[in-house]
């Protein structure tokens, strides 16, 4: 049984979709995650905006509210009959109490007691990390086990195996345990 690290904001739900909609609705603007060629947000909002894109990440109830991405949920739980699965994110004010509510709302069948608050992935136990960030998915790699990474424009430049969606990294799952067992 394969312990697997999976991330939550824009992995199992779609952080960018509610963050750029707040962010677009304030400055009048059409960000999307398309438009994001490097982790740094502020690089592609107006001006005036600036690093203030990061202040929707501390607002109320954001956490909270997020839409799980398509399949995460139905994956994740027969991923679960198989493997040991813990959340690992990174938070920031609320979002602490309202990711935690979010799994015991959205994945009960993980609990609240696998749910992992680090910025170190790298530091924790397991075997594969699935994630979207450039910085985790590197310093995960350097240890030597394998991260996957949710396909967007902002990590293209990180060499490691990605998927497009979750059905895809239910396969890549299958493929890696194939792999260690021959």
């Amino acid at each position: 049984m394969k312990t697997l690290l999976i991330d939550m904001d824009s992995v199992i739900c779609d952080l960018m979709s509610e963050w750029h909609r707040r962010y677009n609705e304030d400055y009048e603007d059409d960000l999307s995650v398309e438009d994001l060629q490097c982790w740094n947000s502020e690089k592609y909002v107006k001006k005036e905006c600036g690093k203030k894109i990061y202040d929707y990440l501390d607002e109320e109830g954001l956490f909270l509210n997020l839409e799980p991405l398509p399949n995460a949920i139905e994956v994740l739980e027969r991923l679960s009959h198989k493997h040991d699965i813990l959340i690992v994110t990174s938070s920031r004010t609320y979002a602490y109490t309202e990711k935690e509510k979010w799994v015991r709302k959205h994945l009960p069948f993980i609990g609240a007691h696998n749910l992992v608050f680090t910025h170190r992935k790298e530091m924790v136990r397991g075997d594969v990390l699935f994630d979207d960030a450039p910085h985790n998915l590197i310093a995960f790699s350097e240890t030597g086990r394998k991260a996957v990474a949710m396909d967007y424009p902002y990590n293209q430049n990180v060499d490691v195996d990605r998927v497009d969606g979750w059905l895809a990294f239910e396969k890549w799952v299958e493929q890696f345990e194939m792999g260690e067992e021959s």
